[in-house]
């Protein structure tokens, strides 16, 4: 009994410091201490600068030969396939058709650029925050090609140029980093000590900045009048899935922090992007900015379960 007591406080101890951050900035954007401008100047410094630059020089600093793993990067990307499918033909029979393509994106499309990789350092440290960083390239390619799939197809009227969006792929700050970071990582490469110190510096922003900016976005009001559809989608992004692929991840012969970190990668909220995907294709905006909402309050209860449950096992 003193063991699992052991491991629940351990685990509060990993996951409480992330979703704290979250429920803060809730607080100061209610107390009107940070605002719609400085949400937007703070996200565009963490996705410009602070992110890419904490990715980099954690991949740099990590052994490629621990931290890079074919078998995770292609079952990742097998569980999101699967999850993205089996969402989709959920959503034809139970979702009103003009609702869901923001449903089916909204159910896989996980937060882990920021919460993910959050949890991930809490977690895991540097390897962590290397393996997280090799696993964002991949992510950040599968989830934008996705979301364009089946957003335009219940946006007929809507068209999305592939070719644009493989371009803002290609020129996304966190694929060029996890890009130049990995021969740097593999060729042994070491910068001097002043720039890795100020890169530390610089790159701390990230978390803190980042989290806050989640929570304060997130309407209490809105979620509370409209929860219908979202809380379907919200049900699959934070319980379903997350418990389906991290099951399928254990009998496919992965444990130890390979399993956890693909758990908290399956089990971060949904992502902020979707909302501005679905605003720009003139979907259901509102609903985007439930899901979101919900997913976000539910991880601080979801995810910290699953890690209690990974540790208790043994298993991650």
């Amino acid at each position: 009994m003193s063991e699992l007591l052991a491991t629940f406080s351990y685990t509060l101890e990993t996951t409480l410091p992330v979703f704290a951050m979250v429920f803060l900035g809730i607080g100061l954007r209610r107390l009107d201490w940070i605002d719609q401008n400085f949400i937007s100047t703070a996200s565009a410094l963490v996705f410009k600068a602070t992110l890419p630059t904490l990715v980099f020089l954690a991949i740099i600093k990590a052994d490629l030969s621990t931290t890079l793993s074919a078998s995770m990067l292609l079952f990742y990307l097998a569980a999101t396939l699967g999850s993205f499918f089996a969402v989709w033909l959920w959503a034809t029979r139970r979702v009103p058709r003009d609702d869901r393509g923001v449903y089916v994106q909204g159910a896989f499309r996980g937060n882990c650029g920021i919460v993910g990789l959050a949890l991930a350092a809490s977690l895991y440290g540097d390897y962590g925050l290397s393996a997280g960083g090799l696993l964002l390239g991949l992510i950040i390619i599968s989830y934008n090609i996705l979301s364009v799939v089946v957003l335009l197809a219940y946006q007929p009227n809507k068209h999305m140029n592939f070719s644009n969006t493989a371009r803002d792929i290609v020129h996304n700050p966190l694929i060029i980093a996890v890009v130049v970071a990995i021969p740097f990582a593999a060729l042994q490469i070491t910068l001097p000590k002043w720039v890795m110190t100020s890169g530390d510096y610089f790159a701390s922003l990230t978390l803190p900045l980042a989290l806050l900016c989640i929570g304060g976005t997130v309407s209490l009001k809105s979620m509370r009048s409209d929860n219908g559809p979202a809380l379907g989608s919200a049900t699959w992004k934070m319980i379903t899935l997350p418990v389906a692929c991290t099951l399928a991840a254990w009998l496919a012969g992965f444990e130890g922090r390979e399993l956890g970190l693909m758990f908290l990668f399956f089990a971060s909220p949904t992502a902020a992007a979707s909302f501005v995907m679905v605003k720009a294709l003139g979907g259901n905006d509102r609903m985007a900015a439930n899901i979101i909402a919900l997913t976000t309050l539910m991880a601080s209860v979801t995810v910290t379960i699953g890690v209690f449950v990974l540790r208790s096992t043994g298993l991650g």
